[in-house]
């Protein structure tokens, strides 16, 4: 049994037991083991700017998890793993690099694209290592990397050969900043200030009709007018104001009439109501606007502008010929690209997409099959899935992804699938020998990418070796747990649910537990734009203050980042070590001897703490689990049971019961803390316990488990306490020293409890420094100034 020096030098232990966890390959996936595996979906990190310690805290979430697991004798299936495929990667490279798609040869991008992702990931497992993390780099997946390629459009082929992917022309929801088609998992909803515009159109009949509308520019696109039944019973045609086009007006009851004039333009296309139209009055199809967001050619003179240039122009001219009478400022919402916040039109192109909407019903039915933690989040899944409407495009006009295993023959246009045996395959390299249909052998490679969510959510089918390794598939699939953010259950959570159904008829997982984010002292989310980051170890403070930092909120809520946190857990370090410091030359492993009452008493207490502790960690109520470590801990052990047994330490009288009873509990608290904290509780576990407990590390030990059950010693102890809290109070209103030795004291309390506090006299004298105890029948009291 090594000393402790009199203050932790966190560096050196940080830096000793991470070369150690690596050297001895504590962390590592036995596949061979005859334990149960535990295996956790781990979020694959996107490679696209700096972390910072709002991802630390959902990180650290299912990085306590997966210890805890282990310790609890489980296989740890815990992959360290990359989302660096995809619009995210490319955004940061056309930042950084200052390229663009349209600028740079394709294959010169993805290489771009591949060595930041690369360079990206060597400083997050920098960081994710520093802070002790104990996922497995053996199991290290890219969604980028050959296999997870091959797994993907391995799905695509699978889903294609269900019928549950089609390819069509239709109006698509596009992105012009990244000039990408987008699902509608991809588009958030932004509030903002615009100007509603009240214009009047000429009718066939000489008369007028007025519209509002906030997006003037799509006039050359208008192709019809809706009009509420109750507020037009005008002529049938109208011409539009500047571009001269007769357009049809429709009566129809879905028109809001309390909504400007109750009449509104349908453009193609201005908003998802003008595609319901479009359909049901099969309208004509006029595109006024180009991927890059500007207007083209049937803009006519405003050609070439963008689209808000074009609405400032057109709104100029329609004042100048008197048709736009009226305006008024209006709040809106609308939807924008999740990446760059531009807001969305929609451009009728060729896409893929999986079917969504026809497997709604059962999307809900497999939701509630599911175990949420926190319950409540299966709301939001549901709400999501109800309200969807759109089948999921998968299609993506970009180039750092992962490609369609998709040909067409230029002769025929038969699609042509690349065969299993060949993936993964990139169409614009390698073809097919002929097409099956023609024996053409000329074909037109697809050039389109997956949507990065289509590899990600197969993490589960790459995680289990899907059609690859069918023993450890049965072993691993379903996983046991997928973490995620709240933010992403409409994508990641939905489309795995989604994708697993498809391919195999069950849920991908057992449990799932939804993260909240971090957030910057001011309660908003952190971003570059906003300037708040705040770098993982750009404090003073050492990796296991930080990861403790993560359990001060529940799993689920938002947790806005605070340095008074960060303080306090460094204070529970040096509390933890000092204990250690002052127990370990008075502790030594025994026979299990005769125990005193107190003995029993927190030793009850401390396995009520470990059922609770277990019961927590078992519902991913962590914050909890912490809560009840730390307060036995501090205040239970700390400030009254080591207060209790030092007369005895110091003495011959039942020191023996005190020395192993202080073994077991400090080794047992250590590893309640060793999920939460690892080095410091490795440190501690190496020097005073590694010789008898004979484990390789504390990581690699059992939980501790009830070690005993008194009902009598706890009613004992909580008077005992409540006698020394008393003493206590009167010591520190005298202000004299709490080791002051008092003559007499007396002690008033009902008859039942008098008798069981002179079972631990010995204990109340010892305790408090006192010559003389008398009691006294009465309501609870303590008088030490006699």
């Amino acid at each position: 049994m090594e000393n402790l020096p009199k203050r932790p030098n966190f560096k050196e232990i940080e830096n000793r037991w991470r070369d150690f966890w690596k050297k001895e390959k504590i962390y590592k996936f036995n596949i061979n083991s005859k334990k149960k595996i535990f295996s956790i979906d781990v979020p694959p990190i996107t490679p696209s700017g700096k972390m910072h310690i709002g991802h630390v805290m959902s990180y650290t979430h299912f990085e306590y998890i997966a210890r805890y697991k282990r310790m609890q004798g489980f296989e740890v299936f815990f992959p360290a793993c990359f989302d660096d495929n995809g619009l995210p990667t490319e955004r940061y490279v056309e930042e950084t690099k200052k390229v663009s798609k349209a600028t740079v040869e394709r294959n010169r991008f993805r290489e771009l694209c591949f060595n930041s992702a690369t360079e990206l990931e060597k400083e997050y497992s920098k960081i994710f290592d520093s802070l002790g993390f104990s996922w497995n780099y053996d199991l290290l997946y890219r969604t980028i990397d050959s296999f997870c390629q091959k797994q993907a459009q391995r799905s695509f082929i699978d889903l294609y050969k269900k019928g549950e992917i089609y390819r069509e022309e239709e109006p698509t929801i596009w992105c012009p900043f990244h000039q990408t088609a987008l699902a509608q998992a991809e588009v958030d909803d932004l509030e903002r200030r615009t100007t509603l515009n009240y214009l009047t159109f000429e009718v066939e009949d000489g008369n007028k009709i007025e519209i509002a509308t906030t997006r003037p520019e799509f006039l050359p696109a208008c192709v019809g007018i809706a009009v509420h039944p109750e507020k037009y019973r005008g002529g049938r045609e109208a011409i539009v104001p500047i571009f001269g086009q007769k357009v049809k007006i429709f009566r129809d009851e879905k028109v809001d009439p309390k909504f400007g004039t109750g009449a509104e333009m349908i453009c193609t296309f201005g908003d998802k109501t003008d595609i319901e139209w479009w359909k049901a009055y099969n309208l004509p199809l006029k595109i006024c606007i180009t991927k890059e967001g500007k207007m083209n050619e049937l803009a006519k003179e405003y050609r070439g502008m963008t689209i808000e240039e074009a609405r400032k122009k057109i709104i100029d001219d329609l004042k100048e010929k008197n048709i736009l009478y009226k305006q008024e400022d209006l709040k809106q919402r609308v939807g924008v690209c999740w990446r760059c916040k531009t807001p969305i039109e929609f451009i009728v192109t060729k896409q893929w997409f999986v079917k969504v909407l026809k497997h709604k019903e059962k999307l809900i039915e497999l939701g509630r099959k599911l175990n949420w933690y926190p319950a409540f989040y299966r709301k939001r899944y549901e709400d999501w899935v109800n309200n969807l409407k759109w089948d999921w495009d998968i299609s993506r006009q970009r180039y750092y992804g992962i490609p369609f295993p998709v040909w067409y023959c230029k002769n025929c246009g038969e699609v042509v699938l690349a065969d299993d045996k060949e993936l993964p395959v990139d169409p614009t390299k390698n073809k097919p020998k002929k097409c099956p249909l023609c024996n053409s052998k000329e074909f037109i490679p697809e050039l389109d990418v997956f949507d990065t969510w289509f590899t990600s959510s197969i993490t589960p089918l790459i995680n289990s070796k899907w059609k690859e390794d069918e023993a450890f598939f049965k072993e691993s699939f379903p996983m046991s747990l997928r973490p995620n953010g709240h933010d992403i259950i409409r994508s990641w959570t939905f489309y795995t649910i989604l994708k697993s159904y498809l391919h195999l008829g069950k849920l991908p997982w057992k449990d799932v537990m939804i993260s909240g984010h971090g957030l910057d002292p001011k309660g908003r989310k952190m971003s570059k734009s906003l300037g708040n980051i705040v770098e993982p170890f750009d404090s003073k403070y050492s990796a296991d203050a930080i990861m403790l930092w993560a359990t001060t909120a529940k799993v689920g809520e938002d947790l806005p980042f605070r340095e008074e946190d960060l303080k306090h857990n460094k204070d529970i370090l040096i509390k933890l070590w000092n204990a250690s410091r002052f127990i370990h030359p008075n502790t030594e492993k025994l026979e299990k001897p005769e125990l005193t009452l107190v003995d029993k008493w927190i030793l009850t207490r401390f396995s009520q703490v470990v059922e609770n502790y277990h019961k927590s960690f078992d519902k991913y109520e962590l914050s909890e689990a912490r809560r009840i470590t730390e307060m036995f801990f501090k205040h239970e052990f700390c400030d009254f049971y080591l207060e209790m047994v030092k007369y005895r330490i110091y003495s011959d009288n039942d020191k023996l019961s005190a020395k192993w009873t202080l073994y077991e509990l400090l080794l047992g608290i250590i590893k309640l803390f060793a999920p939460f904290i690892p080095y410091i509780t490795e440190e501690i576990y190496q020097k005073l316990f590694k010789k008898t407990e004979k484990n390789l590390s504390i990581h690699l030990s059992s939980l501790p488990e009830k070690i005993i059950e008194d009902e009598e010693s706890l009613k004992i102890g909580e008077l005992l306490k409540n006698v020394t809290s008393e003493v206590r109070k009167w010591k520190i209103s005298n202000k004299l020293s709490l080791g002051k030795e008092i003559s007499k004291i007396e002690i008033t309390a009902k008859k039942e409890e008098i008798e069981k506090l002179k079972l631990v006299l010995d204990d109340i004298k010892g305790t408090n420094r006192v010559n003389k105890v008398v009691f006294k029948e009465g309501e609870f009291g303590v008088n030490c100034g006699i």
